[in-house]
């Protein structure tokens, strides 16, 4: 219900190629007791695809249990990085700025957790501290804005709130953790400070639990168990990005990260065939290619005999 111009326009772009009435319907509404829970609940409906919070793919699967009908559930991620020393450095910090703050964290595949190997631990942390304090917070139709507004102010309270949080478990803030100085014109708006923090456990709230804003915590590690261990020890599993130039040590940890995406030196590379989706409380089931097409069809096996 926060963002209805996207699904207005794919259907003003359905009506414009030439799609038949009736086969894409746009219908907008909220979730609980509202066009959300009739369409979910509704025995008419024969499968349910849902990308949203985990909290709500686990009510519409609930509510698709009575007919026994399918879901595809893309959900919520707390997306970890991992930055080796051998790593080329402009490529990891490029783009891990990206997926820790694109779209102002508002990215399902968004990084809030990197993992930077202790060598190259300080370096980082300082580069990635200089580029984000160097970015234009504005609108987002000046060319030159790097950072635009969450999108209201109830999700702006919801961030600044791990924000505060994150100070009151003790992490260091190494930049921002507020709200930037708009000036009268645009002081209503629903802005908040890149931030990133170190110094917190892999307990911390903010370590541990999707946040969706433009914000990540930065951590040392010594080793690839090390590493290992903290990355998977999340309840969800949707994406990962591993930056190393020792691709024999990226494809073992690719295999081992419980995952459904993994980037090996890159961030948000991606083929539409191939398949897109998570594991664990991020998600049931994969979307692209020959997956959908599955997913949307019944296997049918007819035998003949003559």
């Amino acid at each position: 219900e926060e963002t209805p111009s996207t699904a207005t326009l794919l259907g003003e772009v359905m009506n414009a190629c030439g799609v038949p009435k009736g086969v894409y319907n746009v219908v907008h509404g909220f979730g609980p007791n509202s066009a959300g829970e009739f369409l979910t609940t509704n025995q008419g409906v024969n499968a349910i695809t849902f990308t949203g919070e985990t909290r709500t793919g686990a009510a519409i699967m609930k509510a698709a249990a009575d007919g026994g009908r399918p879901v595809s559930l893309e959900m919520g991620g707390k997306n970890p990085a991992i930055v080796f020393a051998d790593a080329d450095l402009d490529v990891a910090i490029e783009a891990t700025l990206r997926s820790c703050f694109s779209n102002c964290g508002q990215v399902c595949l968004g990084t809030e957790r990197v993992y930077v190997e202790r060598p190259i631990f300080e370096r980082f942390v300082a580069e990635m501290k200089k580029q984000v304090e160097g970015w234009k917070i504005g609108l987002p139709e000046d060319a030159d804005t790097k950072l635009g507004p969450v999108i209201s102010k109830e999700h702006q309270a919801k961030v600044l709130s791990y924000y505060q949080l994150a100070v009151a478990e003790g992490a260091t803030v190494v930049t921002g953790g507020g709200v930037p100085d708009m000036g009268a014109g645009f002081a209503e708006g629903a802005w908040v400070q890149p931030t990133i923090w170190t110094g917190l456990p892999e307990t911390a709230t903010v370590v541990t639990e999707e946040i969706f804003g433009p914000c990540c915590h930065i951590s040392p590690f010594d080793s690839e168990e090390e590493v290992l261990g903290k990355v998977n020890a999340n309840r969800y599993g949707l994406a990962t990005a591993i930056f190393t130039q020792d691709i024999a040590r990226a494809n073992r940890l690719a295999h081992q990260i419980e995952v459904g995406l993994c980037w090996i030196n890159a961030w948000f590379l991606r083929d539409l065939r191939t398949p897109f989706g998570g594991s664990k409380q991020s998600g049931i089931g994969r979307e692209g290619g020959v997956h959908s097409l599955e997913f949307y069809t019944e296997l049918r096996n007819v035998m003949v005999k003559f």
